[in-house]
């Protein structure tokens, strides 16, 4: 990309949306279409129609669309499956009318199916049947992929798909109706140490693994996957670490600096078994994350403190 081109993040005030930003910024892009709080509603197709024949965008990251934990897919699978699929077909068409150079749509590890050889490998898609818990929000994940390579395959548009693992850091959300795992837990341990609390109650076994990767660092992926990588498969964006539920909460308890015990709801579902991502492909490219997962959790926790804990308290948020 050039660095005068017009590139417009959708989903701007998302996690991942505000870490493009953030390093389009850093890494000296200049023009920037849509700045929150001027984006459009995605949801609305003549508001998106509007914006991108005013702002005509060269390149757009595709971040938008409504996400959240078990708790959340559990309570509105219409909600999140709804929007995300308004999202991304008001999105990709007003891309291509508008004459997009390039396209990088992000999709979810939910899109894999519940029981995929592991690590996941993009040809797993769709060769089994998905995670109930969020089966909704997995299949307007893979109906953006799909439309991407639709797309591509009948007016050559040069749109493409990666998948990210569950993605965490600065801007996160901290509710515990809504949030995913590591902001879930580190409201909770930092809750529990504030009021000396004997115990942490966490939904599940703790068995079931998730890689994770630095909303930041999986921004500055995609700026290194729009200007290298152009096939119509997706690719795979992972953090190259994997850890239990366990073996987070023991980690996060430890940053935060809570002292009690961990108790594991085993009533609670555990989602999906294992969700591990073969980046193989992205690191033969020459692609690495640049943070640690502890100094990652620490900078989360860092900000959550700064920015987060007090409105908590009130109940604001």
């Amino acid at each position: 990309m050039d660095k005068n081109a017009n590139i417009y993040v959708a989903g701007g005030q998302t996690l991942i949306g505000a870490a493009l930003l953030r390093q389009l910024e850093q890494q000296g892009y200049k023009h920037l279409a849509g700045l929150p709080p001027a984006e459009p509603d995605l949801t609305d197709r003549e508001q998106v129609s509007d914006f991108f024949a005013s702002n005509k965008p060269d390149y757009v990251f595709l971040a938008a669309g409504k996400s959240g934990g078990i708790s959340a897919n559990q309570k509105y699978p219409a909600d999140l499956m709804l929007d995300n699929l308004l999202v991304v077909c008001n999105v990709i068409d007003c891309a291509y009318r508008c004459g997009v150079k390039k396209l990088l749509y992000l999709a979810s590890s939910c899109s894999y199916p519940k029981h995929s050889p592991q690590p996941m490998q993009v040809e797993s898609l769709m060769t089994g049947n998905l995670e109930p818990t969020n089966e909704a929000y997995a299949v307007a994940k893979i109906a953006g992929i799909k439309l991407c390579q639709a797309y591509c395959q009948q007016y050559g548009a040069n749109f493409i798909s990666g998948i990210p693992a569950n993605a965490f850091g600065i801007g996160d959300d901290f509710s515990l109706e809504e949030s995913h795992v590591i902001p879930a837990l580190i409201r909770k341990m930092h809750e529990a140490k504030i009021a000396d609390a004997e115990f942490v109650e966490i939904w599940g076994t703790g068995t079931p693994r998730r890689e994770f990767i630095l909303a930041d660092d999986l921004a500055d992926a995609c700026l290194f996957i729009m200007d290298k990588y152009d096939e119509k498969k997706p690719i795979n964006i992972g953090g190259g670490l994997d850890l239990s539920i366990k073996e987070l909460a023991e980690l996060i308890k430890d940053a935060v600096g809570y002292r009690g015990l961990l108790r594991f709801d085993t009533r609670k579902p555990d989602g999906m078994p294992l969700k591990a991502l073969d980046s193989s492909k992205l690191s033969s490219m020459g692609w690495q994350p640049k943070t640690s997962f502890y100094a990652a959790v620490s900078l989360t926790y860092d900000w959550f403190l700064s920015n987060c804990q007090a409105s908590i308290a009130t109940g604001v948020q």
